[in-house]
């Protein structure tokens, strides 16, 4: 009995020192989380900076593989490759914050970005296009205009006008008896063409009555509440 208990013991203290980004780590890759086994395209990562700014915020794990083991960062170049991402590569510029943790001899670098109420933000595309991308997952992927008009109408100063249409109606009642639905649908039961249905579906998410969500890759709009 005295040793399964100092056994109990022994494994108490070891699981105390665990490293904080050792209990990260084993979360695994998520919305929030993203590991990098090395970071050598700065403009890939500023993609990562965008859509973590653009959606809950995150954390980028530098010197740990997809699977989660821990390999250490190689040279302080990685995060002046992260500070090219966010200078160079992001619009407006994706402010982060850098820690660097040693864990068993080997050093991790954490990038914090915190979630932002000025969206978007976006990141080089291709050439010199400048797109905003969302967090899903633990991949991004582009926004789609809907949500960059959503964006928009938020941070302007003269408020939304929101008219209780019959589209908006036809919508409402739609969404109290299907539990989303995606613009092409929403088109159809309300014979309105795209325009019109994009600018509805981006005033209901400005307002927080709806909110996006993905399925499949595919974005589709749901009610709050």
């Amino acid at each position: 009995m005295f040793l399964f208990l100092r056994s109990i013991q022994i494994e108490k203290a070891v699981a105390k020192k665990k490293h904080p980004i050792e209990a990260l780590i084993e979360e695994g890759e998520h919305q929030q989380l993203d590991f990098k086994f090395e970071v050598n395209d700065s403009k890939k990562i500023a993609r990562t900076l965008s859509a973590f700014a653009n959606t809950d915020g995150g954390r980028l794990l530098i010197g740990v593989k997809d699977n989660g083991v821990i390999t250490g960062i190689r040279s302080e170049e990685e995060y002046y490759m992260i500070e090219a991402a966010s200078k160079m590569y992001t619009r407006p510029e994706v402010t982060f914050t850098a820690t660097r943790w040693d864990i068993h001899g080997k050093t991790v670098l954490e990038i914090y970005i915190a979630p932002s109420s000025h969206k978007p933000y976006t990141a080089l595309y291709k050439d010199d296009q400048y797109k905003a991308y969302i967090r899903v997952a633990d991949e991004n992927m582009l926004a789609n205009e809907i949500l960059l008009l959503a964006w928009k109408k938020q941070l302007d100063e003269k408020g939304i006008l929101l008219r209780i249409s019959k589209p908006v109606e036809k919508l409402l009642h739609y969404l109290e008896e299907h539990p989303h639905i995606n613009l092409n649908r929403f088109c159809r039961i309300a014979h309105i063409n795209y325009y019109t249905a994009k600018n509805i579906l981006s005033d209901l998410m400005a307002t927080h009555t709806l909110r996006y969500k993905v399925i499949d890759k595919h974005i589709v709009y749901e009610r709050i509440g």
